[in-house]
């Protein structure tokens, strides 16, 4: 058996990045002009095969604005959304270090392990 020794020179200061929180963030990613939050919703059902409650979207989205991860805008107000006003999201350098970072301790967890194989 190999022994894999790492050194992790980079502690991330801010809180945790949880799965869905990691998840809700790659969503935002892949709209470079930001996004609204149905949309979001859609694309973790869509592309993720999660169904989240709007609730549960939007407490993701506060945690992740708190921690410094997602920004937003207003939009215009248009007569489609019944002249409201919605937030367009948006993912921070910060955001996008987080990513980069969970999916380093991710490869790192992931190095020897043999997921084909039955324990």
């Amino acid at each position: 058996m190999s022994v894999i020794q790492t050194s992790i020179t980079h502690m991330p200061d801010y809180g945790a990045l949880g799965e869905f929180e990691h998840l809700v963030i790659l969503a935002v990613l892949r709209h470079p002009d930001g996004v609204i939050g149905s949309s979001i919703g859609r694309e973790l059902e869509e592309r993720a095969g999660r169904r989240v409650s709007r609730g549960a979207l939007y407490s993701a989205l506060e945690r992740l604005e708190r921690k410094g991860f997602l920004a937003w805008q207003l939009d215009a107000e248009t007569p489609e959304q019944g002249g409201h006003p919605r937030r367009r999201f948006h993912v921070t350098g910060e955001g996008r270090e987080a990513v980069i970072d969970y999916q380093r301790a991710v490869k790192r967890l992931l190095a020897g392990v043999r997921l084909n194989e039955r324990s």
